[in-house]
């Protein structure tokens, strides 16, 4: 029988704030860190690795929170914890104690989502699959079988689900053969860091329109004059035929936020994300109603449950998933099903460390066993940091490469976590009680 031995976190940093690299109107000079997690095994694979996206000071209490689930895992039968990915899921969050920090939300929830983020990752190895197979190889039924369907039937039943998902399956392997020779769509938001100069600015958008990319990203929301200048020099760098979409990263009151999309509007905006507060959904549809721009959020939306209001509200004309803010694969597959119900496209986001290299694996499974789409939709791509991965995301043409690597391409290599960390805490591997 193979065993978890024990559940390692490094609390890893890099100074992007040196470059400004990340720097936006709520984080100006951002630290892009991780509470790398590593799933230790004594058998083969040896591990599963994860990591929780920070942006430095406070990823200390990130790893403590990760290091606090060590009895969930450790000393627990590999076979059987990967047998059963919906009900460790359920187990994590169904803890009252656990709840009481949350509920499902906040650094317990994403620490949960590390855990269960490990845990595919290593069940992915286990098979010889790179995740996004991983998932597209299973059936409906366990597909459904993965989501915590508590607090959803009103606006998705598993019925529904399970339908909506035997509707895709026949189109299965002829989808991941077409995802294997041209790739997914990408963005990039690497010209648009806020703290970027305007000679900068320009000259990255050119790059990227030389490289493939047909949609960037912009960060606004610093003042109106300065992102009016910004999208006037994007858009005449870019050319009439590319989009820009803006991100104001909740910069905005609901009142604030109206003249000042409807002020950007002229730049013909593919859209506005996080225009205000990501709990807020009254807040987003009542901006939605009052612009011209459409409306995304989702990076840092805290739930399934919060998702489903604002789809609900209709408080959105797209979404972001994230791989590590709500509780990993398992709640995502709720996000993008619920999606589909809606008919609202998903635009995944991975603005940082190590997010290109997991959300790829959601978008991707999502294309071959969810929603069968792949047409106006894009993964979000930045270029830091790739280098300090085993199998980074490759991105050629203005496309991500489906990855090949069996897992979900979070292992970072020895040397890097070795070079940037910032404190590192090892687990015991005595599994313990639950007190």
């Amino acid at each position: 029988m193979t065993t978890v031995t024990a559940l390692e976190v490094h609390d890893v940093r890099f100074p992007t704030s040196r470059e400004l690299a990340g720097s936006d109107a709520m984080n100006p000079a951002p630290d892009y860190s991780a509470a790398y997690t590593v799933l230790r095994t004594d058998g083969e694979p040896e591990a599963g690795y994860a990591l929780v996206f920070t942006t430095g000071r406070g990823t200390d209490v990130q790893c403590a929170a990760v290091a606090a689930l060590a009895p969930y895992v450790v000393g627990r039968d590999v076979a059987e914890l990967c047998a059963d990915l919906g009900g460790l899921y359920r187990r994590l969050t169904g803890d009252p104690q656990l709840r009481w920090l949350g509920p499902e939300k906040g650094v317990m929830h994403m620490a949960i989502g590390a855990v269960v983020n490990a845990t595919w990752d290593l069940a992915a190895r286990r098979a010889g699959k790179p995740l996004w197979r991983f998932i597209a190889d299973l059936s409906p039924r366990q597909l459904v079988d993965c989501v915590d369907w508590r607090y959803l039937s009103d606006a998705l039943t598993p019925d529904d689900a399970l339908e909506l998902l035997e509707r895709a399956e026949p189109g299965r392997a002829a989808r991941a053969a077409e995802l294997e020779r041209v790739g997914y769509p990408a963005y990039t938001t690497s010209p648009g860091w806020l703290g970027y100069s305007d000679e900068k600015l320009v000259r990255l958008c050119g790059e990227a329109v030389a490289e493939g990319y047909r949609l960037i990203k912009l960060k606004v929301g610093r003042s109106v004059d300065d992102d009016v200048r910004r999208l006037g020099l994007a858009r005449g760098a870019v050319g009439p035929e590319v989009r820009i979409a803006v991100d104001a990263n909740q910069r905005w009151d609901v009142g604030e936020a109206v003249p000042w999309i409807e002020a950007l509007a002229p730049f013909d905006l593919a859209w506005v994300e996080e225009p205000t507060s990501p709990d807020d959904v009254l807040g987003h549809a009542a901006i939605r109603r009052r612009v011209t721009v459409p409306v995304s959020t989702g990076e840092h939306t805290p739930n399934r449950v919060v998702f489903k209001q604002l789809l609900q509200a209709g408080a959105v004309d797209l979404i972001q998933v994230d791989a590590v803010r709500v509780g990993g694969v398992n709640e995502n597959l709720a996000i993008l099903l619920l999606a589909l119900r809606f008919g609202v496209p998903v635009y995944p986001h991975a603005g940082g460390v190590g997010l290109c290299e997991l959300v790829q694996h959601l978008a991707m499974a999502d294309y071959v066993a969810i929603s069968g789409l792949m047409e106006d939709r894009a993964i979000e791509f930045v270029d830091h940091l790739h280098e300090n991965f085993v199998a980074p995301a490759v991105v050629a043409h203005g496309r991500y490469r489906a990855p090949h690597a069996a897992g979900m391409s979070a292992e970072m290599k020895p040397a890097s976590v070795a070079a940037h960390t910032f404190r590192g805490v090892a687990v015991a591997p005595a599994p313990g009680e639950l007190r």
